[in-house]
């Protein structure tokens, strides 16, 4: 994906909690803790693992999520996805495309369509995606509303069957988190049994640190922080086998007319969610879902995003929102993720 000075910090919606001397032993010889650091996706990722024999894999890694980028990167123009976008009648799908469109069609419908793939011209419209920003009218989102719903796309062997030629696909909130579980997975191929791998603030954590202990995660306060300077923690965790996903209206917004639009987009509506719900933390088994809840769950709101969590075993949540009498912010979480809360 694209990456440029403006967005490529955009998505940090958790701090990791590094020590200086697990960076600095990741840099010696002696250790099997390696550190990994770069940019990839249009954002910045952070690998520590034990390596069995102390084999630095970053090399593996760059080329593993390289590949990932020419499947689901809208920002490539020869990528599946952006083939499939412009009605390329000989595009096949890969098996990236496949696992993430999937599990996208199976949390769209659990969700009653708040996760919805097929947004990508309305986030282009709006300025949040991989086009211009364009005029935004009444009549321009009714015309491209027409484009948008899970149910116009389907996976058909391997090539995707649109509707309506104008439906786009972007898979921005949910292939950032299956991107985490691909590397996740590489390490584990690789023999490692400890490793934490967060990329733009998704996170997969597996065994423990170097010190022994399990991983440690804070979720940030949700601050307006265009420039991601702000690292005021709202909670810390501790996170071991499992996936966690954070979405947020403070880091993609703009400022118009004294009104503030963010990235997260209704897809029944058209237009920009303006709830009282300011980040959503979710748990799952693996990183690729908790992505997608998460961005779910901003559209939806407390209420129905709490009805989910409490009905399936799988999830766990933290939401923090605005109380509507006083404005101030307020945390509901589960009773599992409450558990993990370092005291």
């Amino acid at each position: 994906m694209r990456i440029t000075k403006s967005n490529m910090f955009m998505h940090r919606n958790i701090f990791l909690f590094f020590s200086a001397i697990v960076l600095f032993s990741a840099c010696q010889k002696s250790s099997k803790y390696i550190y990994n650091e770069g940019l990839i996706h249009g954002t910045i990722y952070h690998i520590i693992y034990e390596s069995p024999q102390g084999v630095d894999f970053q090399e593996d890694i760059k080329k593993r999520m390289h590949a990932f980028d020419q499947s689901l990167s809208t920002f490539e123009p020869n990528s599946v996805i952006s083939r499939i976008n412009r009605n390329d009648p000989d595009v096949v799908v890969d098996d990236d495309f496949r696992t993430v469109f999937l599990k996208a069609e199976e949390i769209s419908q659990k969700t009653g369509g708040a996760f919805d793939i097929t947004v990508a011209p309305l986030v282009n419209a709006w300025g949040f995606g991989f086009k211009h920003k364009e005029s935004v009218t009444g009549p321009l989102i009714d015309s491209l509303l027409l484009t948008v719903g899970h149910q116009k796309v389907k996976l058909v062997g391997s090539r995707i069957v649109k509707e309506n030629p104008g439906t786009m696909l972007d898979a921005s909130a949910i292939a950032k988190g299956y991107s985490v579980d691909v590397i996740a997975g590489l390490l584990a191929d690789k023999g490692c049994e400890n490793y934490i791998v967060e990329i733009g603030g998704e996170v997969v954590a597996r065994g423990v640190s170097s010190k022994n202990q399990i991983w440690k995660i804070g979720i940030n306060k949700p601050i307006d922080d265009p420039e991601n300077q702000n690292n005021e923690l709202e909670v810390v965790i501790r996170l071991k086998d499992r996936g966690l996903a954070t979405s947020g209206n403070y880091r993609n917004f703009y400022l118009e007319n004294g009104k503030k639009y963010a990235h997260t987009i209704e897809p029944s509506s058209g237009y920009p969610v303006q709830h009282n719900v300011l980040s959503a933390s979710v748990l799952a088994k693996n990183c690729m879902t908790a992505d997608a809840y998460a961005t779910a769950f901003m559209v939806m709101g407390l209420e129905k995003a709490r009805e989910i969590v409490e009905k399936d075993p799988d999830l766990e949540a933290l939401i923090i929102y605005a109380e509507d009498d006083s404005g101030q912010n307020k945390i509901w979480y589960s009773k599992e993720f409450e558990k993990l809360f370092v005291k």
